[in-house]
């Protein structure tokens, strides 16, 4: 039986070219993303890593991404390499100059590391968004375009701005926690392409019946 499209494919739909599968363009050790998460980017959806800047293995933080999220294009996600020594008389980056200037270069505990970034599963990020260095993104949220998003987002919420400020629930706690409960983008295959006429309908009562 057909369930849906292949997850180890790099293009779901051969007729959008735009849309590309993440998990399998990925060839960073520290990017971690799971089934289903696309890219839709017409100038290159196999280029997501492009856009994750700053992502140097030697500082060890990881970019981590779950299944199911929509990201559009645009999107610029800034990890821990582009912070700044800030404990000192200057910002300025002697080091990476070179020419004897590599005498400063600073340790790692000098440096303001904020952690891993983390996205949730079946998040929905809209155009020109820019995630800034350690922020976690919950499950179901939405980030709307052009935010810049500095501090975390909690699961099934909607925000949007720069600075990017939380504007509303989703749904009420019951049904959140529900979903957070049932994990359906864990489920296998089988079980969600049965179940897609519930995924998507405007009737919320059905899913908790799950």
């Amino acid at each position: 039986m057909n369930c849906g499209p292949n997850k180890n494919e790099k293009f779901p739909n051969k007729t959008i070219p735009s849309i590309c599968f993440i998990k399998n363009v990925i060839t960073r050790p520290n990017i971690e993303v799971g089934d289903y998460t696309y890219y839709d980017d017409i100038n290159g959806a196999d280029k997501f890593e492009e856009h994750v800047i700053h992502h140097y293995e030697f500082l060890g933080d990881k970019l981590i991404i779950g299944k199911f999220c929509q990201i559009a294009s645009g999107i610029k996600i800034i990890m821990n390499g582009a912070n700044h020594r800030m404990n000192s008389v200057t910002t300025y980056p002697f080091n990476i100059m070179g020419n004897g200037w590599e005498k400063v270069t600073p340790k790692l505990e000098d440096l303001p590391l904020k952690g891993d970034t983390i996205i949730g599963n079946d998040v929905w990020i809209g155009q020109n968004v820019t995630i800034l260095p350690g922020v976690h993104i919950g499950d179901g949220a939405i980030i709307g375009a052009n935010s810049v998003v500095s501090k975390d987002v909690p699961a099934y919420h909607i925000a949007g701005g720069n600075p990017c400020k939380i504007i509303r629930k989703r749904f009420d706690d019951e049904l959140i926690d529900h979903l957070e409960k049932i994990q359906w983008w864990n489920w296998d295959e089988e079980k969600i392409f049965n179940n897609l006429e519930i995924l998507c309908s405007g009737n919320l009562e059905e899913i908790k019946n799950i």
